[in-house]
């Protein structure tokens, strides 16, 4: 159990009973379930901040001269 640290968490009843299900159909631990589903959460957040990151320099466009730009094109 090397690299591993222990932590307490709340579940909704129903959220835990799911979990349970699906560690059992899964062959997977609660914590495996857990783990993996934080991690992805993360992962998001990271490719979010990078994306943000890559766009930062893109000019910015002001709401209303879009939707001028639109009706004077006749899409709105």
């Amino acid at each position: 159990m090397a690299d591993l640290r222990r932590a307490t968490v709340y579940f909704d009843v129903s959220l835990h009973k799911a979990l349970r299900v699906k560690a059992v159909q899964t062959d997977h631990s609660l914590s495996d379930l857990v783990n993996t589903a934080v991690r992805r959460s993360l992962a998001e957040d990271a490719d979010d901040l990078a994306t943000f990151e890559a766009r930062a320099r893109e000019p910015s466009l002001a709401f209303e001269d879009v939707l001028k730009d639109l009706k004077r094109r006749g899409k709105l």
